[in-house]
């Protein structure tokens, strides 16, 4: 198999190491950004969200390619092998691999959430992302959605794909610095989920989470500070989805 890095850029920033990782990688990529650079390697597209620069970049992977790798530029990946060699041995239609976070409060919530997707995929993080093309193709056009890889998670599993949760290689990168912050981005993420999940039919048992979420997000509230932001977040995200926030863009 073939596998193609699709790499996406909001700026320049990144961009340089991104290439120097993915040079070391020995891989194929393209990288959509934001921002016109002069650069081998570098397209540029209009920041519109992240999932029109999939359904744009998807069109400018070589035809050979038959599976294609998204991956954000701010990610620093680690163990690139063990997920690709998870992917082919398991027969995967999609693979997305654990997040560490450098700093902030989010390494907590994403610790709580690694745990329940061992046994549910609620949701995927898209920073690393291996995919059989066969099957983005039948997904794409993704519709605008801020939560573009859950969106893809789901649309996968409605297509009764094989999804892995891949915890032996990971991504690290910045996200959140403080519970504020991480409020906001919960309030992006959860309003983006249940926009994929408007889209998508996954699975009883992962609309019926979704269903009961609201209800129980003030079961956070254990965390101390962070768990109130977390529950903040959560409350403001669904009730952004239900006022009919339809944008994809943050």
């Amino acid at each position: 198999m073939n596998c193609y890095f699709l790499v996406f850029a909001r700026d320049k920033r990144h961009v340089t190491e991104k290439i120097e990782e993915l040079s070391r990688l020995k891989v194929p990529y393209l990288i959509v950004c934001g921002e016109k650079l002069n650069v081998p390697g570098v397209v540029y597209r209009r920041p519109r969200g992240k999932y029109d620069a999939i359904n744009f970049g998807e069109k400018l992977v070589p035809k050979e390619a038959d599976v294609i790798a998204l991956n954000d530029v701010d990610t620093e990946i680690h163990s690139f092998d063990i997920a690709w060699h998870q992917f082919v041995q398991e027969g995967a239609s999609l693979l997305f691999t654990r997040v560490v976070v450098k700093g902030g409060p989010q390494n907590l919530f994403l610790l709580v959430q690694n745990r329940i997707r061992r046994f549910l995929m609620i949701v995927a993080d898209g920073d690393l992302m291996i995919m059989r093309r066969r099957m983005l193709r039948a997904i794409l056009p993704l519709k605008p959605c801020k939560a573009e890889d859950t969106y893809i998670l789901f649309k996968t599993l409605e297509n009764r794909g094989k999804v892995i949760f891949c915890e032996q290689s990971y991504v690290e990168t910045s996200k959140t610095q403080n519970s504020r912050e991480e409020k906001s981005y919960k309030q992006r993420t959860v309003n983006g989920v249940y926009q994929a999940l408007s889209y998508a039919n996954p699975s009883p048992l992962i609309e019926a989470f979704y269903v009961f979420l609201p209800f129980l997000s003030p079961l956070l509230l254990v965390f101390g500070k962070k768990g109130y932001y977390w529950m903040e977040g959560i409350l403001l995200g669904f009730v952004d989805y239900l006022r009919g926030d339809q944008s994809g863009f943050w």
